[in-house]
């Protein structure tokens, strides 16, 4: 029986139910000191002294350092020239919690205790926190030697106002994709012990790889000497990819300590410091005729990246750009993006990273068009739906070229399950009645770019490069280990890719282990990002297994005396086909491997092993349909999510179970997007408002629906599993299910959008005749 698209119990999970995961913070070296930051309370000012003296006179405080102490380094990598961030702040802070100075104690109440002890003097300077503002002309500047604070800026090369004016009728809006905070389980945190063999530094970090490579290079440091390990991570949702201060300063301490020195984040620092996500503005118009078919898309991105430009960051407004049309046939398609800095935490990957906001609004366009022309809006949507038939499909933006999909049948598939008819006809019958709930029912077509690993798709975002490695090793007893360049932080590697590899090796699913996120025995790695995991690593763990298998087959006819094409793996052994008795274990396969006397002599001794760089030549397109009904009470503004169905395309699925895991996840941060969720700050003074879990909203368990989950299989033809990924789809889809849903009860309200988190409150006035 196959394992791949079998319900497999996690691996993982014995281990971390058990409370015996390896995080960071549960690693405790002899002699370990704790360090935490300074940060700043103004979001643009100055800095004129910082004083330490008091904090350096209390018990167990072994130093304070500033970023006069780190002129020997250079700035944090990854930049723009002379835009880049400083390891600590340098004459200038630019937003509300950067670090600008660091405080290393025997204890980590010692240390907390010191670092409110440190006074700072500031000359405070004007802020902005608004994308718009920060890209006027009187707008305070960040970085005056830029003379700007729009730093990217790419135009359209046709602005198609002659096209939107041909169409029958045109619509706009502005949209604003809020900000929001990743909030991992586990925040930052890393461990650096430099001792006599070098630099060891435990991170929780998405790419342990990445983080070696330039890490060892701003100090200096050969590769050999530098390890990095990203043991158990607590979740990471992009925020783990970022460089922050402390993965550069922690080691440097630690050498100059002779002691291991560790950071670890609390929750309200991680508000601030841990970067941020979205925060978009669309300024998007729409052509179409009165039959609903959309001719003409002109969509304008404003990206706010928050104090400093990340690499990743960078890269979201193209990601956005690309999928700007969704999964919809439009014949003109024109957008254009300026990146614009202001005085708030940087703004990098999270989940979904540029598409969630893309998908987000054509749908909400999509749901215009049919008010407008008083369709309904499933009908909309099959009208201008890519067809089946058109993949692959090259889209108004040259690199991308949608793999497979079918659009029509995830749509029909979904409005069965959420009985969209019924769900109309209760609409209707209740919609007079001022005793019933408002019911309102949203659709959200959506479409993303994922599997990240066609050669130059990572290396914009400062990666090395865009492949995944995998390599597979037998050992004599016939059991495996798989290492994978791929670093896990909740997906489930170890499960997926022991199943993988037991498909293709047929070595039982027990004997199988995976090893990763250790720079010092994985060979090379690019690390876990963009819904890559399977595309790209499952693809190498099963093209490294299928190269061992055939060798494993070289020796097992030669042991058997037969012809490698008449063996079959069964039941953990070769066997000759039609003769069940003749056979060899894979246990005596491998074994044999190891004794160049019993080896076949095209093979030497130790050729059960393989190792592999997988490359893409395209990426992957999952896609899907979600449905979300709901209910508002119509005296307080309640919203209740009734029902949410989903239905998703990322071809091949190597575990249901975990597959349905990652889109429930991403589904929970799409809702609480769209109902709940965004980080604030005040507008005059830049100070961030949500700086803990009680000010930034994120919902629980009650605040969730079930979900209703179904699948269509389109497979994708760029990788040999046939896979696109699905750690992102969640997050993409549901807000503009959500948000449509909102908007559809309050049709009769004369109310045509509400910009997310589509609060109770807003509702509520809309109920009383107000906007929001």
């Amino acid at each position: 029986m196959s394992l791949v698209g079998a319900r497999v119990l996690r691996k993982e999970d014995p281990r971390l139910l058990t409370g015996q995961g390896t995080f960071v913070d549960d690693i405790q070296p002899v002699g370990c000191l704790h360090a935490a930051f300074v940060m700043s309370s103004c979001a643009h000012a100055e800095l004129v002294s910082i004083d330490a003296r008091a904090a350096l006179a209390m018990p167990g405080v072994v130093g304070v350092w500033t970023a006069a102490d780190f002129l020997d380094y250079p700035d944090l990598p990854g930049g723009l020239p002379e835009l880049e961030r400083p390891a600590l702040a340098r004459n200038r802070v630019r937003f509300a919690g950067e670090p600008l100075a660091v405080v290393v104690a025997e204890s980590r109440y010692q240390v907390a205790d010191a670092v409110a002890a440190v006074e700072v003097e500031y000359q405070e300077l004007d802020s902005v926190t608004d994308v718009t503002l920060a890209a006027g002309p009187d707008a305070p500047l960040l970085f005056e030697h830029h003379g700007s604070n729009v730093i990217t800026k790419v135009p359209m090369l046709d602005d198609l106002e002659r096209e939107l004016e041909r169409c029958d009728q045109r619509a706009h809006l502005r949209l604003v994709n809020q900000r929001c905070a990743a909030v991992p389980i586990e925040a930052s945190a890393c461990l650096a012990d430099w001792g006599v063999e070098g630099l060891t530094l435990w991170a929780t970090f998405q790419a342990p790889h990445h983080l070696r490579n330039y890490l060892a290079t701003w100090l200096d440091l050969p590769q050999n000497l530098c390890r990095v390990i990203a043991p158990d991570v607590g979740g990471g949702f992009g925020a783990k990819i970022p460089w922050y201060p402390e993965l550069f300063i922690a080691p440097l301490l630690s050498k100059w300590l002779r002691r291991p020195v560790k950071f670890t984040q609390t929750r309200s620092e991680a508000m601030v410091q841990m970067t941020h996500g979205r925060d978009q503005v669309h300024d998007v118009d729409v052509g179409f005729d009165n039959d609903g078919r959309i001719k003409a898309l002109r969509f304008i991105i404003s990206q706010n990246l928050g104090a400093y430009p990340d690499p990743t960051g960078l890269g979201l407004a193209v990601l956005t750009s690309w999928m700007a049309a969704g999964c919809y046939d439009i014949a003109k398609v024109a957008t254009s993006f300026r990146t614009v800095v202001t005085n708030t935490t940087p703004v990098a990957a999270y989940r979904g990273a540029g598409r969630p906001e893309a998908a987000y609004s054509i749908e909400r366009m999509v749901d215009l068009v049919a008010l407008r022309t008083g369709l309904d809006p499933a009908e909309v949507r099959r009208r201008n739906f890519i067809s089946p038939k058109a993949f692959p499909y090259k889209t108004h933006n040259d690199p991308v070229v949608y793999d497979s999909g079918d659009f029509p049948q995830a749509l029909a598939e979904c409005l069965r399950l959420v009985d969209y008819e019924e769900v109309r006809r209760r609409q209707a019958a209740t919609r007079n009645d001022p005793d019933a709930p408002l019911i309102g029912v949203g659709l959200s077509c959506w479409l993303e770019i994922a599997g990240f690993g066609p050669n130059g798709s990572l290396e914009g975002f400062g990666h090395l490069a865009s492949w995944e490695s995998a390599q597979v090793r037998i050992h004599p007893d016939g059991s495996a280990v798989v290492f994978a360049g791929s670093s896990p932080h909740g997906q489930g590697h170890e499960t997926t890719f022991a199943q993988i590899a037991s498909d293709e090796l047929g070595i039982p699913f027990d004997r199988i282990s995976v090893r990763f996120g250790d720079t010092a025995t994985v060979i090379q790695g690019i690390g876990t990002m963009g819904s890559r995991g399977v595309p790209t690593s499952g693809s190498a763990v099963k093209m490294a297994s299928v190269t061992v298998l055939g060798r494993a087959k070289k020796i097992a006819a030669h042991l058997l005396e037969a012809a490698e094409e008449d063996l079959e793996v069964l039941d953990n052994a070769f066997s000759v086909r039609g003769t069940p008795g003749k056979k060899v274990s894979w246990g005596d396969v491998a074994w044999a491997s190891f004794q160049p006397l019993r080896l076949p002599e095209e093979l030497s001794a130790g050729s059960l092993e393989e190792r592999l760089f997988m490359e893409s030549p395209n990426f992957s397109y999952p896609s899907g349909a979600y449905a979300c009904v709901v209910e508002i009470d119509r005296r307080t503004g309640r919203i209740t999510i009734d029902k949410m169905v989903l239905i998703d395309d990322c071809g091949t699925v190597i575990n249901p179970l975990l597959a349905e895991g990652q889109v429930h996840g991403g589904v929970a941060q799409g809702i609480a997007q769209a109902l709940f969720e965004q980080v604030v700050f005040d507008p005059d003074s830049g100070q961030p408002q949500t700086t803990n879990l009680i000010d930034y909203l994120v919902p629980s368990a009650p605040d969730l629906p079930d979900y209703v989950a179904g699948r269509i299989t389109t497979l994708c033809p760029n990788n040999p599993l046939g896979a696109k990924g699905i750690g992102e789809s969640g997050a993409v889809g549901a807000p503009a299910a959500v948000v449509n849903a909102v908007l559809d009860a309050l049709s009769g309200f004369g109310v045509e959008h509400l910009d997310m988190p589509v609060t109770s409150e807003k509702v509520w006035h809309v109920l009383q005749g107000g906007q929001q």
